[in-house]
């Protein structure tokens, strides 16, 4: 009887090891494909500039006339109201595209969910300072994540060919949930300088592709919608 019981613990270790190596091998394996299937939609910022101006020798896509946005992922403020660095990153790369043509408009999307935190007022704001006109820039008030903030953008804001900048790591997710939601899109890194905790972000990235390949084969609708408001459009009917 010790002996069965003992050859059973063991049939059940090998199940459970088995189990964790296959979860972890699914994780990396989804991981591996999307960075794959996005990795020719990424454009640095001075070769997408270059595209956006004509320049023959760029062997990508020119979207620079067919964009209806940049679409500007937030990336948290702080407590006096002011975008965290990686959010300015963002929005100066958002911001230097937009002057160069690359796109009529912009969409701040973040997290307005209290009254107290208000996330795209804080892009918006930014933006104007950096001398975009208030018109030309949309706030997402409900884009409470990247998958939502990509889902309204095509729901919501009526966009169709867009922009998405924020940083490489996540430019990857991001590209695939455009893809996954019929948008033609790119993308464009913010990146100017490595941030501290970086390895931290980038292994949990590799989580949040894990759950967004997932959130993407089954298209859940987002905590908020509402009534269209087009992305050509007059950007003030979403100030608050």
């Amino acid at each position: 009887m010790k002996k069965q019981k003992k050859a059973l613990s063991k049939r059940i270790l090998r199940l459970f090891l088995c189990l964790i190596v296959a979860g972890i091998a699914a994780a990396l394996g989804i991981n591996f494909y999307v960075q794959k299937t996005t990795k020719d939609q990424i454009l640095d910022k001075d070769q997408f500039l270059a595209s956006s101006k004509g320049d023959s020798t760029s062997s990508k896509k020119d979207t620079a006339s067919t964009a209806d946005c940049i679409l500007v992922l937030g990336a948290g403020i702080r407590e006096d109201g002011s975008p965290t660095p990686m959010l300015a990153e963002r929005l100066n790369a958002a911001i230097e595209l937009y002057k160069s043509h690359a796109a009529p408009k912009l969409i701040m999307s973040g997290d307005h969910s209290r009254k107290d935190y208000d996330e795209v007022r804080t892009m918006k704001d930014y933006a104007i300072e950096k001398g975009v006109p208030s018109e030309d820039i949309f706030m997402d008030h409900a884009g409470f994540s990247t998958y939502e903030s990509i889902y309204r953008a095509r729901d919501i804001f009526q966009a169709q060919n867009i922009l998405i900048v924020t940083q490489k790591y996540h430019l990857y997710r991001a590209l695939y949930i455009a893809n996954a939601l019929s948008l033609n899109a790119q993308g464009v890194p913010s990146d100017t300088q490595r941030y501290s905790g970086q390895l931290y972000r980038d292994l949990r990235e590799i989580l949040a592709r894990d759950k967004d390949f997932l959130t993407a084969l089954y298209k859940p609708a987002p905590t908020f919608l509402g009534e269209a408001i087009p992305v050509n459009g007059n950007g003030n009917v979403t100030n608050d």
